[in-house]
């Protein structure tokens, strides 16, 4: 396994927000993380790259081809993120840097680990912004986060995330706040970036619906605790846990009535 998370325990201030959490994620595979919101999942994300805030502590273990993270320097970890390990948040607005063009942003991601030229670096750029489908790459790496719509600056965040070819990406509610469409077109987006790419993916979502559509197996968290970790279509066929069956009956009315969720710009 690529990834084993064993007995994971978070806590702030003393009060435990994730208690004994456990899975792994192996060589290529798509993995859920699901459940409501306050449920862990996104800390549980955080301690895997080791971006917990100061005051939240982690313990128990979190191994990366068998290697420790929980306490690993923030340099050595530092190494991992964007290299072996990528990340894409729910809200590119506020990831993305507002006073540098995106094509800066995609080109230091690769400068921090491959020494590259600036020239070199720009190019890259604009093959990452090829690669995640975006209008007009060699002109949009000259753009601002603010001129791009929704859609735009969500493929832009997932360019930074797989410039470098991580081994693993972690997706945090990467279409949360995009219309229905636009969620569909990053979501088929990011199969293919997965697949062609030969990565592991970490999704996590509140959303069992949007789960169907790019993880295969899944843990459902609900206060910290999992409560259920099965197949996703298990969870979608014969859900055991109560709050797995709620996130089924959400997924169900979503489905009836897609305009009822958020809707951000054009792709």
């Amino acid at each position: 396994m690529s990834l084993e998370v064993r007995d994971l325990r978070i806590e702030i201030d003393g009060r435990p927000v994730v208690d004994g959490v456990s899975f792994d994620v192996g060589d290529g595979e798509r993995f859920g993380l699901i459940g409501e919101s306050g449920s862990g999942k996104s800390l549980t994300a955080l301690a895997v790259l080791g971006l917990l805030p100061d005051q939240v502590t982690a313990t128990g273990s979190i191994r990366w081809d068998g290697r420790e993270l929980i306490g690993l320097p923030d340099r050595e970890l530092a190494r991992l993120r964007g290299d072996e390990i990528g990340i894409v948040f729910q809200e590119p607005r506020t990831a993305l840097n507002p006073i540098r063009t995106v094509g800066r942003q995609i080109a230091e991601a690769v400068r921090i680990h491959e020494r590259v030229s600036r020239g070199e670096a720009r190019e890259r750029a604009v093959a990452e912004a090829a690669r995640v489908r975006l209008p007009d790459p060699d002109r949009i790496v000259d753009r601002y986060p603010h001129q791009l719509s929704g859609g735009q600056r969500q493929r832009v965040a997932l360019a930074i995330a797989l410039a470098c070819r991580p081994r693993l990406l972690i997706a945090d509610e990467p279409t949360t706040a995009l219309d229905v469409t636009i969620q569909a077109e990053i979501l088929d987006l990011l199969n293919s970036l997965v697949q062609d790419g030969g990565m592991a993916l970490v999704f996590i979502t509140h959303d069992l619906a949007v789960l169907s559509q790019i993880a295969t197996r899944a843990v459902v968290l609900e206060h910290g605790r999992v409560a259920e970790a099965a197949s996703v279509a298990t969870l979608l066929r014969a859900p055991e846990s109560a709050v797995t069956r709620e996130l089924l009956r959400d997924a169900t009315a979503t489905l009836w009535h897609p305009e009822s969720r958020d809707a951000e710009g054009r792709a």
